[in-house]
């Protein structure tokens, strides 16, 4: 009997708890340091409500999804697992490729799935206002669904080239009734600052942060919310990971190989998680391989210390892979992967060896995704199309090796609002990207200087 395309869960299957690796990990985090005093913290009001807050430190293994958010997800979750005979086909590799589609979401992408669930939270809370940043405008759009679902106002600060490199993003966020404004803006102090000090500034996912922090500090009404990153985000993605492997048992297979996308670490860390426990606990060999841009490396090349968040010093800091929080990257088109640092959580689980990470070229990427897109049909965001660069170059490994390996992939959403970079790359137009070592040595020269020192 010939295997199923697509292995889907009924409603009454999709997962009704998060997973919260810092429950299993063989190290704890190390902490969040006040961004004044160094000193070890936790996120205080106005960032986040408590509930949040709450969850970011929790060793708690599952927490319970609140049935509000739950009734919310039913609309697009779960999400299909699919199996890719096409590209198999035109690969001509013994591999069997799964790909989880996140892009069915009404937003398009993952983020809806913690964007509900901080909405949510900080409405309980009494919060009627959320400020946040946004790179490619995924998080920002996903995030201005979530706050019209819960009747709160949303405002955008959206990283200037994004901004203008895809104006329909802009649109979509605010036909769900968003404010959104290009970063840096002369909206907040320190907008005004960077535009002040470099007038044709693109901006950067750190200056848009520090922006909507600002903006947040200075209501009593608002919260800030970020789509990436944080743990708490994370264990809200977790239900990716949890969902695939229940439609992988279904499909009778294992992963031997998980791949995703990075440049916070929400799309690969919700994937990764439930499959690294199954490492520390199983002893499983599964191999989990983070992709990121060569214009922003931070895994693959930036050290693994402390830097803060943002650029104006407001967000905590944090012990990470970066490539120092001044860092502006080439404006490239997968602007969802443009952030200076790596999520503390993914840094972490990096550097106990949990993961791999792995950095390519943007022509290269856009290659993969036009193969992608004519043999399974969906044109992929630039951002899981990194993922899908490395998943091409596996899969024909397997090919020269003769290995049956399973490999799945997470593929985080659409290209569908980023065809004017699919129409660079097609008219030939599209420029690789470069990494700029001049800028990193000069932002990493930046770096706070931390005397706190870790117990063994």
């Amino acid at each position: 009997m010939k295997e199923e395309t697509k292995i889907f869960l009924k409603e009454k299957e999709m997962p009704t708890k998060w997973y919260n690796i810092q429950a299993d990990l063989p190290k704890p985090l190390p902490p969040i340091l006040h961004p004044q005093t160094h000193e070890p913290t936790i996120l205080p009001p106005p960032l986040f409500p408590a509930a949040l807050n709450e969850q970011e430190f929790s060793k708690e293994r599952f927490i319970e999804i609140p049935d509000e958010v739950q009734a919310v997800y039913k609309m697009y979750r779960p999400t299909p697992l699919i199996r890719a005979f096409r590209l198999e086909k035109a690969l001509g590799t013994p591999a069997k490729i799964y790909y989880k589609y996140e892009g069915v979401s009404p937003a398009g992408s993952h983020k809806l799935n913690t964007a509900i669930a901080q909405a949510y939270y900080n409405k309980k809370a009494g919060i009627k206002r959320l400020a946040t940043e946004t790179g490619a405008g995924q998080w920002g759009s996903a995030l201005a669904l979530a706050c019209q679902y819960m009747g709160l106002e949303c405002k955008v600060y959206m990283v200037k080239v994004s901004y203008n490199q895809k104006p329909y993003r802009r649109i979509m966020m605010e036909t769900w009734g968003a404010t959104v404004i290009p970063s840096p803006s002369n909206e907040t102090n320190f907008g005004r600052q960077m535009l002040a000090e470099d007038p044709n500034c693109p901006g950067s996912l750190g200056i848009a942060i520090s922006e909507a922090c600002e903006d947040a500090f200075s209501r009593d009404d608002t919260s800030y919310s970020l789509g990436s990153v944080l743990n708490h985000v994370i264990m809200h993605q977790s239900i990716i990971g949890l969902e695939t492997q229940l439609q992988l048992e279904k499909a009778g297979v294992e992963a031997d190989m998980v791949i995703g996308c990075v440049g916070g670490g929400s799309n690969f860390g919700g994937m990764a998680v439930p499959f690294i426990a199954d490492k520390i606990k199983k002893g499983k060999k599964t191999q989990m391989i983070a992709v990121e841009p060569n214009a922003c490396p931070s895994m693959t090349k930036g050290p693994y210390t402390w830097d803060l968040g943002d650029v104006a010093g407001m967000a905590p800091i944090c012990k990470m892979f970066t490539l120092g929080h001044a860092f502006i990257p080439s404006p490239i088109h997968a602007g969802g992967l443009r952030y200076h640092g790596m999520s503390p959580l993914v840094s972490h689980m990096h550097k106990l060896g949990l993961l791999e990470a792995r950095a390519v070229d943007q022509k290269a990427t856009f290659e993969s995704a036009i193969t992608f897109a004519r043999t399974e049909g969906i044109i992929p965001a630039p951002e899981p199309s990194h993922a899908i660069k490395v998943l091409i170059d596996e899969a024909l490994n397997c090919k020269k090796s003769g290995e049956k390996k399973t490999i799945v992939l997470c593929l985080s959403g659409h290209g569908h609002f980023d065809l004017g970079a699919y129409d660079q790359y097609l008219s030939g137009k599209l420029e690789a990207d470069a990494y700029n070592e001049e800028s990193v040595k000069k932002a990493l020269s930046q770096l706070p200087k931390v005397d706190y020192v870790e117990s063994k």
